[in-house]
C-alpha cells in the first residue's frame, strides 16, 4: 500500500489494497437482493464493518476531526492529511476494540475507499467536506444526528443553506452509492432534481434552515434513501421474530420479516423476499409490511385488522393504491406493495 501512496503522490497508478480487492469481490454475492435500495445498503453494511467504521461513534469521529483542525469544508486534504487523521481514528478504535482493530490495515482499506469514491482521476486530494461525507455517513450515530452533522458543513454560521451549498452535500453523499455501481436507481449523479425537490418542500424559499432539511429527509428522497435503509439493516441484523418463513419455513426469522397484509399468518424472511421468490396464491403485489425489529402486541393487531379489510380488496384495488410505505420512490421500488 505504501507504494500505491507514493504512486498516487506521483499520480501514476489506482490500484486497490489486496484486502479492498477481495472485499469488492465479496459484494457481487449481494447482486441478488431485487430492491437496490437494500441492495445497495447490504453492500454498504459489509463494507461499514470491513473498515471497522460501525464502531466509530459521531463523538469521537469529531474530536479526530477537531484535533486535526479539519474546519475548512472546501479546503483540499493531500494523502498525508488523509491517513494522519484517519491514524487518530483508528488508533481510538484500537484502544477501545483491541481485539477487532488493526490500524495500519483500517488506515490503508479506508484510505483505499475514500480514494475510490471522492478521487476518481486519482489526482492525490480529496475535499475536507468528502472526507466528513464519507466518514460520517458510515460511522456508529443516529441517523438524524448525521443529517444534523451533515447539514451543518454546509450551512452558514447564521444555519442557513442555500441550493448551491445543498448540491455540494448531495453531491458528495451520492458518490457513494456511485461508487458501488448503484447510482442509477438513486436519480443517477445529478442532483438538481434533489435540491430543486428539497427547496420546492420548503415552499421556494431561498435558504432552508436545519428543521426543514430534517423534515425533508425524513421523507427518504431518492438520492439519499440508501442511507436510511443502511441503518434498517443494520437494526434487522440481530433481529428474531416469533414466525416461521412460509417458503423456505425458516422459524425464527431472523433479520427482515414481512408480513402479508392480504394473507393471515403469512410470512417470508428476508432471504426469500429479496430474492423475488413466493409461496403458491400470494402474489407479488399483493401489500406487505415490513419489520427489522421484533412486533409488538399493537403492531399485531394493527396488522390483523388490515389483512381483514384486504380480504375483501380486488387486484385492481391493490394496483390502484400500492403502499410504498418502505420505499417512498417508484423507481427504487422496483414494483412492489410494502409498509414499513
Amino acid at each position: 500500500m505504501r507504494e500505491q501512496l507514493k504512486g498516487h503522490e506521483t499520480q501514476t497508478t489506482c490500484w486497490d489494497h489486496p484486502k479492498m480487492t477481495e472485499l469488492y469481490q465479496s459484494l457481487a454475492d449481494l447482486n441478488n437482493v431485487r430492491f437496490s435500495a437494500y441492495r445497495t445498503a447490504m453492500k454498504l453494511r459489509r463494507l461499514q464493518k470491513a473498515l471497522c467504521l460501525d464502531l466509530l461513534s459521531l463523538s469521537a469521529a469529531c474530536d479526530a476531526l477537531d484535533q486535526h483542525n479539519l474546519k475548512q469544508n472546501d479546503q483540499p486534504m493531500d494523502i498525508l492529511q488523509i491517513i494522519n487523521c484517519l491514524t487518530t481514528i483508528y488508533d481510538r478504535l484500537e484502544q477501545e476494540h483491541s481485539n477487532l482493530v488493526n490500524v495500519p490495515l483500517c488506515v490503508d482499506m479506508c484510505l483505499n475507499w475514500l480514494l475510490n469514491v471522492y478521487d476518481t482521476g486519482r489526482t492525490g486530494r480529496i475535499r475536507v467536506l468528502s472526507f466528513k461525507t464519507g466518514i460520517i455517513s458510515l460511522c456508529k450515530a443516529h441517523l438524524e444526528d448525521k443529517y444534523r452533522y451533515l447539514f451543518k458543513q454546509v450551512a452558514s454560521s447564521t444555519g442557513f443553506c442555500d441550493q448551491r451549498r445543498l448540491g455540494l452535500l448531495l453531491h458528495d453523499s451520492i458518490q457513494i452509492p456511485r461508487q458501488l455501481g448503484e447510482v442509477a436507481s438513486f436519480g443517477g449523479s445529478n442532483i438538481e432534481p434533489s435540491v430543486r425537490s428539497c427547496f420546492q418542500f420548503a415552499n421556494n424559499k431561498p435558504e432552508i434552515e436545519a428543521a426543514l432539511f430534517l423534515d425533508w429527509m425524513r421523507l427518504e428522497p431518492q438520492s439519499m434513501v440508501w442511507l436510511p435503509v443502511l441503518h434498517r439493516v443494520a437494526a434487522a441484523e440481530t433481529a428474531k421474530h416469533q414466525a416461521k418463513c412460509n417458503i423456505c419455513k425458516e422459524c425464527p426469522i431472523i433479520g427482515f420479516r414481512y408480513r402479508s397484509l392480504k394473507h393471515f399468518n403469512y410470512d417470508i424472511c428476508q432471504s426469500c423476499f429479496f430474492s423475488g421468490r413466493v409461496a403458491k396464491g400470494h402474489k407479488m403485489h399483493y401489500p406487505m409490511v415490513e419489520y427489522c425489529t421484533p412486533t409488538t402486541s399493537g403492531e399485531d393487531v394493527r396488522d390483523f385488522a388490515k389483512v381483514l379489510k384486504n380480504k375483501f380488496r380486488t387486484k385492481r384495488y391493490f394496483a390502484k393504491h400500492p403502499r410504498m410505505g418502505y420505499l417512498p420512490v417508484q423507481t427504487v421500488l422496483e414494483g412492489d406493495n410494502m409498509e414499513t
